[in-house]
């Protein structure tokens, strides 16, 4: 009797194994053979270009930092961050008493100058009449001649003095060198400044521009080339010419290329990221519609359809965004078949 009631057990578990392995043919996760409902669209190539793409910076041609050229302290705030401003147009203003005193000083001292200067014009006018007229000697004359020298120097030493005090006391009002809009600002009202100490900064946004390092390898490539594309967002710029610099970075091994954008471009500020492609090769192209692209967290895949109608989840890498449709970098080839609705697909391999 045991021994039969064994053997009862074990048919038992063996009809339940066999039971479970029937139920995990029919129901994998991510393959069923349901596709064949599904609509699909075949993976074909696109334009035929190899693009290599690198990551850039957005700069403004014309861009400055006003630093401090004088000791001072922060006395006015003419115009802020996002403001525009024209050329000389006051920025800020910095404390210039003492400025304002070498200054009068200077212009005392000038006032000083041009009196003994004259003084000293008059006198050796005055000699060489005499010198003339044989009422005084040479060694008159040649003293004369001295102070007057003497003057004139001094009088210039004034001069040069009073222009330096202007410049300085000129230094205490920070204006635009160029139109444009101030992109920065670095300090508070009444704050201490010294000479080198970083104020605000300017850029004129009309003419932009992007830097991108790319490997030393394709230096002359991109010199024969001399062109590029922008990527920025749905956005597709045609580069108005590049300029390829002339040395390479010793620890990247990279150089630097500039890419001039054109006019009228929207949306673009300094120091935003981009992309840039540059036409370096030939291939195919393989794009699929935006619709298609299923995102799992950090997994960017498409369901694809095999000839026996098996639906799978795929990872892929994508490129840049065109319009409605993701260039396909890695993951797919060209002839396959991907589900054109996920939603459905993912349907399918739940059996619903």
């Amino acid at each position: 009797m045991l021994g039969s009631f064994n053997r009862s057990i074990t048919v038992a578990l063996l009809a339940s194994l066999m039971a479970a392995c029937g139920a995990d043919e029919t129901s994998a996760p991510e393959a069923t053979r349901s596709g064949a409902a599904l609509e699909t669209m075949t993976v074909s190539a696109g334009e035929v270009g190899g693009e290599r793409l690198f990551d850039g910076i957005i700069e403004a041609v014309q861009q400055a930092t006003l630093a401090a050229q004088t000791s001072g302290r922060i006395v006015s705030l003419n115009r802020d961050v996002d403001d525009p401003v024209a050329r000389g147009e006051l920025i800020m203003r910095l404390s210039a008493v003492e400025q304002k005193a070498r200054l009068d000083e200077a212009a005392q001292a000038l006032t000083g100058a041009q009196a003994v200067a004259t003084e000293a014009r008059l006198r050796h006018d005055r000699t060489r009449q005499l010198v003339a007229a044989k009422l005084l000697s040479q060694a008159d004359m040649d003293r004369s001649t001295a102070d007057h020298d003497a003057a004139q120097a001094r009088l210039a030493a004034a001069e040069a003095g009073v222009a330096a005090a202007r410049e300085q006391y000129g230094y205490t009002e920070i204006r635009a060198p160029f139109a444009g809009v101030v992109t920065n600002r670095h300090v508070e009202v009444g704050e201490s400044v010294v000479p080198g100490q970083p104020l605000t900064a300017v850029a004129a946004l009309g003419a932009l521009r992007v830097v991108v390092d790319v490997p030393q390898t394709l230096t002359e490539d991109l010199r024969e080339l001399g062109a590029a594309r922008v990527y920025v967002g749905e956005q597709v710029l045609e580069s108005a010419g590049i300029t390829v610099f002339p040395s390479a970075e010793s620890g990247s091994n990279t150089i630097r290329v500039r890419i001039d954008l054109p006019g009228g471009a929207r949306d673009l500020y300094p120091g935003m990221f981009v992309k840039a492609g540059f036409r370096l090769g030939a291939g195919a192209i393989l794009h699929v519609p935006a619709a298609t692209i299923v995102r799992r967290s950090e997994v960017t895949a498409v369901y694809v359809v095999d000839d026996a109608g098996h639906v799978s989840l795929r990872q892929v890498r994508l490129g840049r965004r065109q319009a409605d449709e993701f260039e396909v970098l890695a993951g797919l080839a060209a002839g396959e078949r991907i589900a054109a609705d996920p939603v459905a697909a993912t349907l399918a391999i739940e059996g619903r």
